[in-house]
């Protein structure tokens, strides 16, 4: 009873937050607030006895009491404070979020593409949201899940219409200043793709702040239409002392196809908590990941597809590189529902441990239901190979050379799948500086 009743105390400066919160928009909006506000309340937050978080400690988040940003506030930032985090392509779409917040000033949006702030979305045409929004995010269990959809006051609004294909990606950029300590923000995203239509989309995370506490609980909801294609890309580059927790729901209609990579680069504490329904006939997905932890990171990626209609493909295929005393989970979960015969579904987990002292849980699961299906998953875990390793010493590289060598050519081959050339182009700069020590 005590550790249940601490775990309510801690809700408080949430709740006196919340109760702050000054909002215009449709009354359904409100309702969808007040419910998750009362969700929130009666949830416990995320704790280890919990069998989804049971290698996942996030007491230090829950611990601090985080004062939540409920309106924009003056930054100052300009376009030379982004460099190295915006990508600055003309032919871009870039949205630009200060501290939770869109900044119409630092942002940039092609003629023809609807993408914009969530806020201003529901002030002007609220009912074309209402099909999609808290539609997937509903059943999740998670506290901060509902603490998310209790703030909804800001984040991406993304649309792309039927048979429309946007050539170029659409770059959601959410920066946080550290202007203020133990400060958190609360974004909350929605993309939907109709019928035949096709887009690439960026979701990134980055700070300004240096040794500043600070948490993002993020939620995105995605909508992948009849036959349309998406390609979600999610880079994760939190500051050192920076947590953040994100849940990311998508559904698939018919002959849809959605491929992602999530890269998680920094942050003190980061759960990336992915999960895709196959909700027609023909739809395929692809999940793939790389993080590459060092210090006392704590890195968590749960990914799970459901195959709820036949004739569907999947693959999750996650990476790890760990490094010092940092800690990585995985957990990769399908399930196979009865009527999705003709299912093939496949999934790994690799992880190559560069320390003594960084652990790694990897727990694959499939849950089949269905008789006629193909379906396999395993996980690695290991160290450089000491034969490759003394394979390049023969040939005149230290040993600091061969490792990093070998470990760059490890994270690489998820880096290369990313077709995007200045995401991928950035990521490899960063895998090769810090895995190798040969002069860039």
């Amino acid at each position: 009873m005590v550790e249940v009743a601490e775990r309510i105390d801690d809700k408080a400066h949430y709740l006196g937050d919340l109760g702050r919160v000054k909002s215009s928009s449709p009354e359904w909006i409100n309702a969808l607030r007040r419910d998750a506000c009362a969700r929130f309340e009666s949830l416990d937050f995320p704790h280890k006895r919990m069998e989804e978080w049971r290698f996942t400690n996030v007491a230090p988040i829950v611990r601090t009491r985080f004062r939540s940003t409920l309106e924009p506030a003056a930054h100052g930032l300009t376009a030379a404070d982004l460099v190295g985090l915006a990508y600055g392509v003309p032919e871009w779409s870039e949205l630009v979020f200060v501290d939770g917040f869109y900044s119409p000033d630092l942002s940039r949006v092609q003629p023809g593409v609807r993408a914009g702030s969530l806020s201003d979305a529901l002030a002007g045409d609220a009912e074309t949201l209402r099909p999609y929004l808290n539609r997937y995010l509903n059943g999740s269990g998670s506290a901060f899940t509902a603490l998310n959809t209790a703030f909804m006051l800001d984040g991406a609004y993304v649309s792309v219409a039927k048979e429309r294909a946007v050539e170029a990606p659409i770059h959601l950029l959410y920066i946080t200043t550290g202007l203020n300590a133990e400060t958190a923000s609360h974004p909350r995203n929605l993309i939907v793709l109709e019928r035949h239509a096709s887009a690439t989309v960026i979701e990134s995370y980055a700070s300004l702040a240096v040794d500043v506490t600070y948490f993002t609980n993020a939620a995105t909801e995605i909508a992948v239409g009849e036959g349309a294609r998406l390609e979600y890309i999610k880079m994760l580059n939190e500051g050192t002392n920076g947590y953040h927790l994100a849940t990311t729901r998508v559904h698939q209609d018919r002959d849809s196809s959605f491929r992602s990579f999530a890269i998680v680069q920094g942050g003190r504490i980061a759960r990336n908590e992915l999960g895709v329904v196959l909700d027609g006939e023909g739809a395929s997905a692809s999940l793939n990941g790389l993080y590459m932890t060092g210090g006392e990171q704590l890195v968590d990626n749960a990914t799970s597809i459901e195959h709820a209609k036949p004739h569907c493909t999947s693959w999750i295929g996650y990476k790890g590189v760990l490094d010092d005393k940092s800690h990585a989970v995985f957990s990769g979960k399908i399930m196979v529902q009865r009527n999705a015969q003709k299912t093939d579904s496949n999934q790994l987990n690799q992880n190559m441990v560069l320390s003594d002292k960084a652990t790694i849980d990897t727990k694959p699961l499939l849950e089949i239901f269905a008789d006629d299906v193909k379906c396999t998953h395993g996980a690695t875990v290991g160290r450089p190979p000491k034969e490759l390793v003394f394979y390049f010493q023969t040939r005149g590289m230290s040993e600091a050379m061969a490792l990093g060598m070998l470990t760059y050519g490890f994270a690489d081959e998820v880096v290369n799948q990313i077709e995007v050339e200045p995401v991928r182009a950035r990521l490899e700069k960063f895998v090769y500086t810090k895995y190798s020590p040969i002069p860039g």
